[in-house]
């Protein structure tokens, strides 16, 4: 209970102990308090407490219960130390269980910067930085790159954003982006996007490694090249090989340093970083020094002139009728300097786009060659583009430069405040990275020539790394500081991409899953490491830093595109748990930063972002159909409560349309002693009965006090569930506690379902045994549901099953006899013809024909009829000629006639004499009450109630089919006239309906109203077992005189 003060709005937590069954009171020191230890009378303080004690006990008015119920601080305690473990963890139920023995964690001492900005910063610049980022300014211009590095940036800030505001929504334990994408969007979602993100940080491991390898072999050391070629076109070929190997072996030796030790890779985490930022620096010291002084880096290039040095390097000797190279000879070259310096105004060129096709020679744009030119040689030292570019083709190869941005979130664990220091590093890191990025694109345009920013691996500079020629004071600070920079990407890669597959195992949402989840004695994911180096290797095979990048490109997107979608989600639903302490969102910007993360999907390659939507899709479904069910309170169920209540909403507007009449089925069954369900198999029939369409609620009554019995109702609902699952029946289940069953089916069919989802139908067992039983409760049940489901306009389905037959393939006929209502049998026909079970059955109609009826015109009418309702089914119209009442007919009313009166008897002296036993004990009671004290003369007063002389009158007067005489009055009843012609009418129709339909699977019969006086009831139940007489499988249906088919469109 919170306390409010009106006066100065300070709220004070005084009382805390809410409770359902019993009355529970405790204060706590509340303002205004003079004491701080108050005794209480109504406390028992025999027990030898100490005042502490005594006073722990909060002042409960019923102190048993404090037994197990904390006190308030202790209360306050337990959430104030809420653990940060992921939910479900085995550490956090072992920490669960040890309590106090464990020994105490230490605190986590991280701030912002240290925590949040700085790995960031690491995760975020990478290898495109030094190796791709020259050549996409260069082919793309300064404009157009500026535009993909702003796209890309915007992108992820407005992920990150959305990130913020839901890490700042409660703790976000190991996992990062998977734990907040899963709790937001539900186990289907989080574990589908979680594998892709899995699988692009993965990728992403193989895109550092082979950025290194790229590094090692091309600027480092290239004759530690194992594969060459003699020929200049095998180059490519022999590059890639030495790629696959050196990677394979990078690969290996990361792996095992994982392996060992997480807290290796941490140590050297501060050194890769170092090296980042010291080549960002040399680039920008660089930039501004060859303002001064380029550095002399002197190119071929076609002119209007010759000279000799480029003549000799062309032709085979200086004179003028030499050999030469026909493309040489084609165009005019001479020499300019590559990196002409910042003041040159070089940006003027390099602003506009220059995309080349693979195979063309890379040259400058406004000198280019002569169109009529000879093809370039590759014997020749021509630099040529080895990959067809494209606006789209950089954007792909750009944006893994720009990930990385859940690094802080990962770390949550370590923070201090978590809250807090989330999204300042975060967005901090993703605007510096930003403003680097695209001063660099401008650096670059302004200090580097066109041509050797389209020189991919910097063949016109000497070799040398593009970015590396505008470092300062040497190009080896770049090769050196992107080398082990690239090496510490890929090592965290292959760090946090095994612990984010364990996070998901740990889940158990996926079931294959399951064995990644365990690892070493210290939780170091051993066998998550082991599949993490198997994938990284496929991308290490794939030997092409440009073809991997699009394929992380696309997980990345699609994780960050759910990021801001379960953002927007949440804000849009407002649910009372939304609550960020980050309150800088808004759900337009999230949908924004979604629609971008698509739209770059497709821009990039859009057959890659369908091959990762199906993958994610897959996911989503195995997950969906054979992935644990898991209720993490996500945003998609509370998208499905919305959408039900605006459904229901809507539905309540009006009477629904015939058209859109779908059977809403009410299942009522029965359970045994052993709450064993009697009738399993109808739950199956009527599920075939509505086709999947439709609302299926199954229930059933529980005799007895709901209190006492909320034990065997829970039994019954589980027991229902589980037969629901058993028969794959969707739907819902309800049990219903009464002191009578005929009370609590009565309130079942008055309150099942909701709205406009209401049941129109019941369907129900036929009581089998109503012969035999003493009880007429067990058919006065059947007949009294019967007229409740009449009065409620709800069709009431009887089902019967004369032998236990499965449902599993259905061949043969089914046949609908007897007068057809405008809401009869009808209306179900072409349903269970739409289920499988029912798909390969015929229909065969049958309509009864008086003597003074036209059968040719009917059967053409109701042929006519079916043809409008696109109802395929045979019709036959079946006449009942007058005949003469047979003896079996005459035989069988009197038959029944006897029982009824038989039973009848039977019921009343045996209810006489409980009565009458009941007034002697009631007799007896007030004898012995009245009796104490009296006089002995006082006793000859009292008679007895039940005397010998009154037992034999009762006899004589109320037994008389005990006696020869009772049954001689039996034997002299003579049946009445109109039970007779009833008799005469259910026997007639029962031998047409054996005659036609003996051989038929299922045997449809409009059930005939039962009887308003209740004292036919036994021969109204005695009629329909003579009209079902014979027949395997009979649907008895009742209207409820509501139209819900239509001939119109």
């Amino acid at each position: 209970m919170i306390t409010v003060s009106t006066t100065t709005g300070v709220i004070y937590l005084c009382v805390f102990k809410p409770s359902s069954s019993s009355l529970s009171l405790s204060l706590s020191r509340c303002p205004g308090d003079g004491n701080s230890k108050i005794s209480s009378v109504y406390i028992n303080n025999s027990h030898g407490l100490d005042d502490d004690d005594f006073y722990d006990r909060n002042l409960a008015l019923f102190e048993e219960e404090m037994d197990t119920r904390p006190k308030v601080s202790s209360l306050l305690n337990r959430l104030a130390n809420y653990t940060n473990l992921t939910q479900g963890a085995k550490e956090h139920e072992e920490a669960e269980g040890i309590g106090e023995k464990k020994k105490a964690s230490k605190s986590p001492q991280m701030g912002t910067f240290m925590g949040v900005y700085l790995p960031c910063l690491q995760n975020i610049f990478g290898v495109i930085l030094f190796l791709r980022l020259t050549w996409v300014v260069g082919s793309a211009g300064v404009l157009q790159g500026l535009c993909i590095v702003f796209v890309c940036c915007c992108c992820t800030l407005l992920t990150a954003i959305s990130m913020s505001a839901i890490a700042t929504n409660g703790v976000v334990p190991a996992g990062g982006a998977y734990f907040m994408i899963s709790r937001s969007l539900g186990p289907e979602f989080g574990g589908a996007v979680g594998l892709c993100f899995y699988l692009g940080t993965t990728f992403a491991g193989a895109m550092y490694i082979l950025g290194a390898i790229e590094i090692l072999l091309m600027y480092i050391a290239p004759k530690a090249a194992i594969f060459e070629s003699k020929h200049p076109e095998g180059e490519g070929a022999a590059m890639l090989n030495n790629m696959r190997v050196y990677g394979s072996i990078c690969l290996l030796l990361m792996s095992l340093l994982v392996f060992v030790g997480v807290k290796y890779v941490n140590k050297l985490a501060s050194v890769f970083l170092a090296c980042v930022i010291v080549s960002i620096v040399s680039i920008y010291v660089g930039a501004l020094v060859s303002a001064f002084k380029p550095p002399h880096f002197p190119l071929e290039l076609p002119l209007l002139e010759k000279t000799t040095y480029l003549w000799k390097q062309f032709c085979q000797g200086p004179e003028v009728n030499a050999s030469c190279d026909e493309y040489f000879l084609s165009n005019n070259f001479s020499q300019i300097e590559g990196i002409p310096g910042l003041a040159s105004g070089i940006i003027s060129e390099n602003l506009w786009s220059s995309y080349i096709s693979r195979g063309d020679v890379v040259e400058k744009g406004s000198l280019g060659s002569s169109p009529d030119a000879h093809p370039a040689s590759t014997q020749q030292p021509y630099v040529f583009a080895d990959i067809t570019t494209s606006f789209t083709l950089l954007v792909g190869i750009f944006f893994p430069s720009v990930t990385g941005i859940m690094a802080g979130s990962n770390r949550s664990g370590d923070l201090k405040d978590a809250q807090r220091s989330i999204p300042i590093g975060t967005i901090l890191a993703i605007l510096t990275t930003s403003v680097v990025y695209l001063t660099s694109v401008l650096l670059f345009g302004a200090c580097i020539d066109g041509v050797v920013l389209r020189d991919k691996f910097g063949d016109s500079v000497k070799g040398n790394l593009v970015v590396g020629t505008l470092a300062w004071p040497t190009p080896w600070v770049i090769v050196i500081g992107s080398f082990f920079s690239t090496c510490g990407a890929g090592l965290q890669s292959l760090t946090g991409a095994p612990r984010l597959l364990q996070a998901i195992a740990k889940d158990n949402i996926v079931p294959f899953l399951r064995v990644f989840g365990h690892g070493k004695a210290n939780g170091e994911p051993t066998w998550a490491l082991l599949l993490t180096a198997l994938i990284a290797e496929l991308g290490i095979l794939i030997a092409s830093l440009d073809l991997v990048a699009p394929i992380l490109t696309m997980f990345f997107l699609m994780c960050y595109l759910f990021v801001n979608l379960a953002c927007g989600l949440q804000t849009l639903l407002r649910s009372p748990n939304w609550r960020p302490r980050f309150s800088y969102y808004h759900w337009t910007l999230s949908f924004l930063g979604m629609t971008i993360c698509l739209a770059l999907m497709f821009i990039s390659s859009w057959y890659y972002a369908i091959v990762a939507m199906v993958i994610a899709g897959m996911i989503y479904k195995y997950i969906e159909y054979h992935g644990a069910e898991k209720e993490w309170g996500d945003g998609i169920r509370g998208l499905s409560l919305s959408a039900a209540r605006y459904a229901l909403l809507r539905l309540e507007e009006g009477p629904p349309h015939t058209k859109n009449w779908r059977p809403q089925v009410l299942v009522l069954l029965k359970l045994d002693e052993d709450a064993h369900v009697k009738s399993p198999r109808l739950l199956t029939f009527a599920s075939q009965l509505k086709a999947g369409k439709g609302l299926t609620i199954v229930g059933t009554v529980v005799s007895g006090n709901f209190l006492q019995s909320y034990g065997e109702a829970l039994a019954a609902e589980q027991t229902l569930k589980h037969l629901m699952d058993k028969e794959r029946v969707k739907g819902f289940c309800q049990c219903i506690v009464a002191q009578k069953p005929r009370e609590g089916i009565s309130h079942m069919i008055q309150s099942s379902g909701l709205g406009g989802m209401k049941p129109n139908t019941v369907v129900m067992g036929w009581p089998h045994a109503w012969r035999q039983s003493e009880d007429p409760q067990a058919w006065k049940t059947f007949i009294s549901e019967s007229e409740e489901t009449g009065n409620n306009h709800a069709p009431d389905l009887v089902y019967s099953f004369s032998q236990a037959n499965s449902l599993s393939s259905r061949h043969g006929a089914g046949d609908n006899g007897g007068p057809l209502g405008p809401a009869g049998a009808q209306k179900h026909l072409p349903v269970p013809q739409q289920q499988r079970v029912w798909r390969k059955c015929g229909m065969r109609i049958f309509t009864v024909a008086q003597m003074e009826d036209n059968s040719i015109q009917m059967k053409k009418d109701l042929a006519t009829f079916l043809y409008h309702l696109r109802i395929e089914a045979e019709v036959e119209v079946v006449e009942m000629h007058d005949s003469d009442i047979s003896a079996y007919t005459y035989e069988r009313t009197l038959m029944m006639e006897q029982r009824s009166q038989m039973l009848r008897q039977m019921r009343l002296s045996k209810s006489d004499r409980e009565k009458e036993a009941q007034l002697v004990k009631d007799r007896n009671s007030m004898l012995r009450l009245t009796s104490i004290g009296s006089d002995d003369e006082d006793e000859a007063d009292v008679q007895m109630t039940w005397t010998k002389e009154k037992s034999s009158q009762y006899r004589a007067m109320h037994s008389g089919c005990s006696t020869p005489e009772g049954f001689r009055d039996m034997l002299s009843i003579r049946p009445d006239h109109s039970n007779v012609r009833r008799m005469h009418t259910a026997v007639k129709l029962n031998e047409v309906i054996v005659n036609k339909s003996h051989d038929a699977r299922l045997v449809l019969l409009n059930m005939p109203g039962p009887p308003r006086n209740t004292d036919g009831d036994e021969n109204y139940m005695e009629f329909l077992e003579v009209l079902t007489e014979g027949l395997e499988r009979v649907l008895l249906v009742r209207g409820g005189g509501s139209e819900v088919i239509t001939i119109y469109s």
